[in-house]
């Protein structure tokens, strides 16, 4: 029991940090798509 609760500990933490990461860059990847997605309106408005 102690051996899984001592592999829990250890790698617990950047699994946490792993979904964190995650979840922040696929904010920014939303963020991305949206403006590619906007991107030939844009140009035709210049033009």
């Amino acid at each position: 029991m102690e051996e899984v609760i001592s592999f829990i500990s250890q790698v617990g933490f950047p699994i946490v940090v792993t979904l964190y990461l995650l979840y922040r860059i696929e904010s920014k990847l939303d963020a991305v798509v949206q403006s590619i997605q906007e991107l030939p309106n844009r140009m035709n408005a210049r033009s």
